[in-house]
């Protein structure tokens, strides 16, 4: 009998979702990455492409994640390993605020 992890990568890879993995492991482990000062004000909701999205609460922690754009990215190469999260969009979402 195949043990279920050899199951899940076969399965992974023929769906060619084993290189979006490692940018779902960035929105799953967003908190760990910017801390949770920063992780009160954004969340990561998506990743398609190598870009991960990252919903924040307003015009101003968008400008700021901006700033902090270049130390995100290195944190989370240092993270979930390099090459895959390769850009930040950051949005407000639909009604405004996250709170």
């Amino acid at each position: 009998m195949e043990r279920a992890p050899a199951v899940l990568a076969r399965v992974l890879g023929r769906y060619g979702l084993d290189r979006e993995l490692p940018g779902w492991q960035a929105v799953e482990r967003w908190a760990e990455v910017v801390g949770p000062r920063v992780a009160r004000r954004t969340r990561a909701v998506a990743f398609r492409d190598g870009t991960l999205v990252v919903e924040v609460d307003g015009s101003s922690w968008m400008h700021h994640m901006r700033f902090m754009e270049r130390d995100v990215l290195r944190n989370l190469e240092a993270v979930i390993g390099a090459g895959h999260v390769r850009a930040l969009r950051f949005v407000v979402p639909r009604g405004g605020s996250r709170a």
